[in-house]
């Protein structure tokens, strides 16, 4: 697939550099500029990332989701949208009304925000990682988690992002409870 990963932080970068090691085509997005990110992709303005992605990851600070949402709406449109951002202490941690209102045809899904990208760079063994998807969305979604190491866990639709935003507390409880170790995963067993 060919993705835009819109932002070269720690979620971004661990993500597109996991993404790139199984074969997929990544282009980073930031406001810092062109050159070179994370494992040698090239980083290009956002505009230009998304021109031609199939996949776009949102994978900025949660404050500036609005902003990043607003301005790229349009290019937004027909696209996967992966939200790993979470906008802490908002009435909705996720930012799934923004990207409906600026991208309705937007294929949403919320995923990679309820473990540290540690889990991403390093997964658990049998780690799950829990996403909520649009019906178009969800072959791309389980495909994308699958390449970063985890096993992929339907909630729902995208109606369900808020179920999945529910783990991100339950995460975060568990690695206070755990001394503030961030390898912390769920696992499904069946």
């Amino acid at each position: 697939m060919k993705i835009a990963v819109i932002g070269t932080g720690r979620i971004g970068g661990t993500l597109g550099q996991r993404w790139q090691a199984a074969g997929h085509d990544v282009t980073y997005a930031s406001r810092k500029g062109s050159g070179t990110g994370p494992g040698g992709a090239p980083v290009t303005p956002v505009d230009d990332a998304l021109t031609g992605a199939e996949v776009v990851l949102l994978a900025v600070p949660g404050p500036a989701m609005a902003e990043v949402v607003a301005a790229h709406g349009t290019a937004l449109g027909g696209k996967v949208v992966i939200d790993a951002a979470n906008r802490i202490g908002q009435p909705d941690v996720n930012s799934q009304a923004e990207i409906a209102a600026a991208a309705p045809d937007a294929r949403y899904v919320r995923a990679f925000n309820t473990l540290g990208w540690e889990n991403f760079a390093d997964p658990p063994p049998g780690a799950a990682l829990f996403f909520a998807a649009d019906p178009g969305a969800r072959p791309a979604a389980e495909e994308l988690i699958t390449a970063v190491g985890l096993e992929p866990v339907f909630a729902g639709d995208a109606s369900a992002a808020g179920t999945v935003d529910a783990l991100l507390v339950l995460w975060f409880a568990l690695v206070q409870h755990n001394d503030g170790n961030r390898r912390v995963a769920l696992q499904i067993t069946r």
